[in-house]
């Protein structure tokens, strides 16, 4: 059993891309992250690689990176980065399948999303709405 359970457990690398304000965007992730159930381990590497270990019952990469999306981090974009990211959303979306795990995850990026906004941290634009799309 204890076999089982360590396979269910993920370890994967999320990279940021280096054009963003936030020059700790791993960091920055690393502080959304740290409540969230089904994480077991966050761990900046650099300011834009985290490497996260996660519960593929509860979570999934997918989820993970489009709610960071959602919230203003930037990923890398890179072929390669591309390329694993593409294998590793398919391998858990079948691996999920498998074991009968078939959510949306949208009520999860819900709670990503509000718990986002009441931490306090410096990835917010002060600037009005009507000139944030001016540089």
């Amino acid at each position: 059993m204890e076999r089982e359970s360590s396979e269910l457990i993920k370890h994967r690398e999320i990279r940021f891309s280096r054009l963003h304000p936030d020059q700790h965007q791993a960091h920055s992730a690393s502080l959304l992250l740290s409540d969230v159930d089904g994480i077991h381990l966050l761990r900046p590497h650099d300011s834009y690689l985290l490497h996260v270990s996660y519960d593929i019952t509860s979570l999934y990469l997918n989820l993970l990176e489009d709610v960071l999306l959602d919230l203003g981090f930037h990923l890398d974009n890179s072929l390669m980065v591309k390329l694993m990211r593409a294998l590793y959303y398919y391998t858990e979306e079948v691996e999920r399948a498998n074991l009968g795990i078939d959510d949306c995850g949208c009520a999860d990026r819900q709670g990503f999303i509000n718990r986002y906004q009441k931490l306090r941290h410096g990835c917010r634009d002060k600037r009005p709405e009507h000139w944030r799309n001016y540089l």
